[in-house]
Protein backbone atom coordinates (compact mmCIF):
# COMPACT_ATOMS: atom_id res chain seq x y z
CA UNK A 1 0.00 0.00 0.00
CA UNK A 2 1.34 3.41 -0.99
CA UNK A 3 0.23 6.44 0.98
CA UNK A 4 0.63 10.19 1.18
CA UNK A 5 -0.34 12.50 4.02
CA UNK A 6 -2.84 15.24 3.25
CA UNK A 7 -3.74 17.46 6.22
CA UNK A 8 -2.41 14.72 8.53
CA UNK A 9 -4.82 12.29 6.86
CA UNK A 10 -3.60 9.12 5.14
CA UNK A 11 -4.52 8.86 1.45
CA UNK A 12 -3.99 5.43 -0.06
CA UNK A 13 -3.16 4.84 -3.73
CA UNK A 14 -1.58 2.45 -6.26
CA UNK A 15 0.91 3.33 -8.98
CA UNK A 16 1.68 1.00 -11.90
CA UNK A 17 2.96 1.17 -15.46
CA UNK A 18 4.73 3.90 -17.40
CA UNK A 19 3.74 6.59 -19.87
CA UNK A 20 0.91 9.12 -19.86
CA UNK A 21 -0.63 9.23 -16.38
CA UNK A 22 -4.25 8.17 -15.96
CA UNK A 23 -5.90 8.65 -12.55
CA UNK A 24 -8.87 6.39 -11.79
CA UNK A 25 -11.30 7.69 -9.17
CA UNK A 26 -13.99 5.38 -7.76
CA UNK A 27 -17.55 6.28 -6.80
CA UNK A 28 -19.48 6.45 -3.54
CA UNK A 29 -19.20 3.23 -1.44
CA UNK A 30 -16.46 1.94 -3.75
CA UNK A 31 -12.68 1.96 -3.43
CA UNK A 32 -9.59 1.67 -5.62
CA UNK A 33 -9.97 -2.13 -5.88
CA UNK A 34 -12.89 -1.42 -8.22
CA UNK A 35 -10.30 -0.59 -10.90
CA UNK A 36 -8.10 -3.70 -10.61
CA UNK A 37 -8.91 -5.15 -14.05
CA UNK A 38 -8.64 -1.73 -15.70
CA UNK A 39 -5.33 -0.98 -13.98
CA UNK A 40 -3.88 -4.30 -15.18
CA UNK A 41 -5.21 -3.74 -18.71
CA UNK A 42 -4.14 -0.11 -19.16
CA UNK A 43 -0.83 -0.22 -17.26
CA UNK A 44 0.67 -2.07 -20.24
CA UNK A 45 0.63 1.27 -22.09
CA UNK A 46 0.02 3.97 -19.46
CA UNK A 47 0.95 4.91 -15.92
CA UNK A 48 -2.14 4.12 -13.85
CA UNK A 49 -2.82 5.74 -10.48
CA UNK A 50 -5.83 4.55 -8.44
CA UNK A 51 -6.74 6.53 -5.32
CA UNK A 52 -9.01 5.83 -2.37
CA UNK A 53 -11.08 8.98 -1.86
CA UNK A 54 -11.58 10.36 1.66
CA UNK A 55 -13.29 7.92 4.02
CA UNK A 56 -13.20 5.08 1.48
CA UNK A 57 -10.97 2.03 1.15
CA UNK A 58 -7.73 2.58 3.03
CA UNK A 59 -7.93 6.39 3.07
CA UNK A 60 -8.88 8.02 6.35
CA UNK A 61 -11.78 10.35 7.05
CA UNK A 62 -11.17 14.08 7.26
CA UNK A 63 -13.89 15.72 9.33
CA UNK A 64 -17.64 15.33 8.99
CA UNK A 65 -18.11 16.69 5.48
CA UNK A 66 -15.98 15.44 2.59
CA UNK A 67 -16.38 18.23 0.06
CA UNK A 68 -15.56 17.41 -3.55
CA UNK A 69 -12.92 20.17 -3.46
CA UNK A 70 -11.27 18.54 -0.44
CA UNK A 71 -11.13 15.23 -2.29
CA UNK A 72 -9.68 17.01 -5.33
CA UNK A 73 -6.93 18.54 -3.19
CA UNK A 74 -6.17 15.09 -1.78
CA UNK A 75 -5.86 13.77 -5.34
CA UNK A 76 -3.53 16.66 -6.13
CA UNK A 77 -1.44 15.79 -3.06
CA UNK A 78 -0.87 12.31 -4.51
CA UNK A 79 0.13 13.75 -7.91
CA UNK A 80 2.47 16.30 -6.32
CA UNK A 81 4.07 13.59 -4.19
CA UNK A 82 4.72 11.60 -7.38
CA UNK A 83 5.88 14.75 -9.22
CA UNK A 84 3.21 14.28 -11.91
CA UNK A 85 2.50 17.58 -13.65
CA UNK A 86 -0.35 16.55 -15.96
CA UNK A 87 -2.80 13.65 -16.02
CA UNK A 88 -5.96 12.22 -17.52
CA UNK A 89 -8.65 11.76 -14.86
CA UNK A 90 -11.43 9.21 -15.06
CA UNK A 91 -14.06 9.49 -12.33
CA UNK A 92 -16.97 7.15 -11.74
CA UNK A 93 -20.08 8.82 -10.27
CA UNK A 94 -18.80 10.64 -7.13
CA UNK A 95 -15.31 10.27 -8.59
CA UNK A 96 -16.55 12.33 -11.54
CA UNK A 97 -17.68 15.07 -9.15
CA UNK A 98 -14.15 15.04 -7.72
CA UNK A 99 -12.70 15.12 -11.23
CA UNK A 100 -14.76 18.23 -12.02
CA UNK A 101 -13.66 19.90 -8.79
CA UNK A 102 -10.06 19.07 -9.75
CA UNK A 103 -10.68 20.61 -13.19
CA UNK A 104 -11.86 23.81 -11.55
CA UNK A 105 -8.95 23.98 -9.08
CA UNK A 106 -6.13 22.75 -11.34
CA UNK A 107 -7.16 23.12 -15.01
CA UNK A 108 -3.53 23.29 -16.11
CA UNK A 109 -2.91 19.81 -14.68
CA UNK A 110 -5.72 18.10 -16.57
CA UNK A 111 -5.03 16.52 -19.94
CA UNK A 112 -8.42 14.87 -20.47
CA UNK A 113 -11.47 14.10 -18.31
CA UNK A 114 -13.80 11.10 -18.34
CA UNK A 115 -17.12 11.37 -16.49
CA UNK A 116 -18.31 7.80 -16.08
CA UNK A 117 -21.97 7.57 -15.01
CA UNK A 118 -21.55 11.02 -13.54
CA UNK A 119 -22.84 14.57 -13.97
CA UNK A 120 -21.67 18.15 -13.84
CA UNK A 121 -25.08 19.21 -12.49
CA UNK A 122 -25.56 19.92 -8.79
CA UNK A 123 -28.10 17.94 -6.77
CA UNK A 124 -31.70 18.95 -7.35
CA UNK A 125 -33.76 19.99 -4.32
CA UNK A 126 -35.34 16.52 -4.32
CA UNK A 127 -31.95 14.81 -4.51
CA UNK A 128 -30.69 16.88 -1.56
CA UNK A 129 -33.66 15.72 0.50
CA UNK A 130 -32.89 12.14 -0.50
CA UNK A 131 -29.26 12.56 0.61
CA UNK A 132 -30.50 13.69 4.05
CA UNK A 133 -32.80 10.66 4.18
CA UNK A 134 -29.89 8.41 3.21
CA UNK A 135 -27.79 9.80 6.07
CA UNK A 136 -30.59 8.97 8.49
CA UNK A 137 -31.07 5.51 6.97
CA UNK A 138 -27.38 4.52 7.12
CA UNK A 139 -27.19 5.62 10.75
CA UNK A 140 -30.20 3.46 11.58
CA UNK A 141 -29.23 0.33 9.65
CA UNK A 142 -25.77 0.45 8.11
CA UNK A 143 -25.64 -3.03 6.52
CA UNK A 144 -29.14 -2.84 5.05
CA UNK A 145 -28.48 0.63 3.58
CA UNK A 146 -25.19 -0.41 1.95
CA UNK A 147 -26.62 -3.64 0.53
CA UNK A 148 -29.64 -1.91 -0.99
CA UNK A 149 -27.61 1.06 -2.25
CA UNK A 150 -25.24 -1.20 -4.21
CA UNK A 151 -27.98 -3.37 -5.74
CA UNK A 152 -29.80 -0.24 -6.89
CA UNK A 153 -26.81 0.90 -8.95
CA UNK A 154 -27.28 -1.88 -11.52
CA UNK A 155 -30.01 -2.03 -14.14
CA UNK A 156 -32.75 -4.51 -13.21
CA UNK A 157 -32.01 -6.84 -16.12
CA UNK A 158 -28.39 -7.24 -14.92
CA UNK A 159 -29.00 -7.93 -11.24
CA UNK A 160 -29.45 -11.67 -11.67
CA UNK A 161 -26.65 -12.63 -14.05
CA UNK A 162 -24.21 -10.22 -12.37
CA UNK A 163 -25.11 -11.46 -8.87
CA UNK A 164 -21.53 -12.58 -8.10
CA UNK A 165 -20.05 -9.25 -9.17
CA UNK A 166 -22.68 -7.36 -7.17
CA UNK A 167 -21.80 -9.39 -4.07
CA UNK A 168 -18.12 -8.47 -4.52
CA UNK A 169 -19.02 -4.78 -4.73
CA UNK A 170 -21.21 -5.09 -1.62
CA UNK A 171 -18.39 -6.82 0.28
CA UNK A 172 -16.02 -3.94 -0.46
CA UNK A 173 -18.71 -1.33 0.25
CA UNK A 174 -19.29 -2.79 3.71
CA UNK A 175 -15.68 -1.89 4.57
CA UNK A 176 -16.55 1.81 4.22
CA UNK A 177 -16.79 3.40 7.69
CA UNK A 178 -20.03 5.07 8.71
CA UNK A 179 -18.27 8.42 9.04
CA UNK A 180 -16.93 8.09 5.49
CA UNK A 181 -20.42 7.37 4.13
CA UNK A 182 -22.08 10.25 5.98
CA UNK A 183 -19.29 12.73 5.17
CA UNK A 184 -19.48 11.82 1.47
CA UNK A 185 -23.27 12.15 1.36
CA UNK A 186 -22.94 15.58 2.99
CA UNK A 187 -20.23 16.54 0.49
CA UNK A 188 -22.23 15.44 -2.54
CA UNK A 189 -25.31 17.24 -1.25
CA UNK A 190 -23.54 20.63 -1.17
CA UNK A 191 -21.44 20.28 -4.30
CA UNK A 192 -21.47 23.09 -6.88
CA UNK A 193 -22.95 22.97 -10.34
CA UNK A 194 -20.01 22.70 -12.76
CA UNK A 195 -21.72 22.62 -16.16
CA UNK A 196 -19.57 25.64 -17.10
CA UNK A 197 -16.48 23.39 -17.17
CA UNK A 198 -18.01 21.33 -19.97
CA UNK A 199 -18.62 24.51 -21.98
CA UNK A 200 -15.12 25.96 -21.54
CA UNK A 201 -13.47 23.42 -23.86
CA UNK A 202 -10.14 23.57 -22.01
CA UNK A 203 -9.47 19.84 -22.52
CA UNK A 204 -11.23 16.87 -24.16
CA UNK A 205 -14.12 15.45 -22.10
CA UNK A 206 -15.85 12.09 -22.49
CA UNK A 207 -19.24 11.47 -20.86
CA UNK A 208 -20.35 7.84 -20.48
CA UNK A 209 -23.99 7.26 -19.50
CA UNK A 210 -26.26 4.27 -18.97
CA UNK A 211 -29.70 4.51 -20.58
CA UNK A 212 -31.21 2.49 -17.73
CA UNK A 213 -29.23 4.17 -14.95
CA UNK A 214 -31.40 3.99 -11.81
CA UNK A 215 -29.44 6.85 -10.18
CA UNK A 216 -28.92 9.41 -12.97
CA UNK A 217 -31.73 10.18 -15.40
CA UNK A 218 -30.32 9.56 -18.87
CA UNK A 219 -32.16 12.28 -20.84
CA UNK A 220 -31.63 14.89 -18.14
CA UNK A 221 -27.90 14.22 -17.99
CA UNK A 222 -27.53 14.10 -21.75
CA UNK A 223 -28.82 17.67 -21.78
CA UNK A 224 -25.74 18.94 -19.90
CA UNK A 225 -23.56 18.53 -23.01
CA UNK A 226 -25.82 20.48 -25.38
CA UNK A 227 -23.75 23.08 -27.27
CA UNK A 228 -20.47 21.62 -25.98
CA UNK A 229 -17.68 19.57 -27.57
CA UNK A 230 -18.11 16.78 -25.01
CA UNK A 231 -18.06 13.31 -26.54
CA UNK A 232 -20.99 11.10 -25.43
CA UNK A 233 -21.02 7.31 -25.27
CA UNK A 234 -24.24 5.61 -24.15
CA UNK A 235 -24.72 2.03 -22.99
CA UNK A 236 -28.05 0.24 -22.57
CA UNK A 237 -27.46 -0.60 -18.91
CA UNK A 238 -27.20 0.98 -15.45
CA UNK A 239 -24.93 3.08 -13.24
CA UNK A 240 -22.03 0.60 -13.15
CA UNK A 241 -20.72 0.68 -16.71
CA UNK A 242 -17.26 -0.43 -15.53
CA UNK A 243 -18.88 -3.77 -14.59
CA UNK A 244 -22.03 -3.95 -16.72
CA UNK A 245 -20.22 -3.00 -19.94
CA UNK A 246 -16.62 -3.87 -19.08
CA UNK A 247 -15.19 -4.94 -22.45
CA UNK A 248 -17.05 -2.28 -24.46
CA UNK A 249 -15.94 0.38 -21.98
CA UNK A 250 -12.30 -0.70 -22.24
CA UNK A 251 -12.47 -0.19 -26.00
CA UNK A 252 -14.17 3.22 -25.66
CA UNK A 253 -11.56 4.35 -23.12
CA UNK A 254 -8.67 3.02 -25.21
CA UNK A 255 -9.81 5.15 -28.13
CA UNK A 256 -10.34 8.25 -25.99
CA UNK A 257 -6.98 7.93 -24.21
CA UNK A 258 -5.14 7.39 -27.51
CA UNK A 259 -6.48 10.34 -29.53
Amino acid sequence: MKTVLYKNTTISYTDSGEGTTIVLLHGFLENKKMWHDYAVFFSEIYRIITIDLLGHGESECLGYVHEMEENARAVNAVLENLKIEKAIILGHSMGGYVGLAFAELYPEKLQKLVLLNSTSKEDSAEKKINRTRAIKAVKQNYASFVSMAIANLFSENNREHLANEIEKVKKEALKTPLQGIVASLEGMKIRKDRENILKQNLFPVLLVLGKKDPVLNYDENKSQIKNTNVQLVSFDDGHMSQIENKEDLKKVLSDFFRY
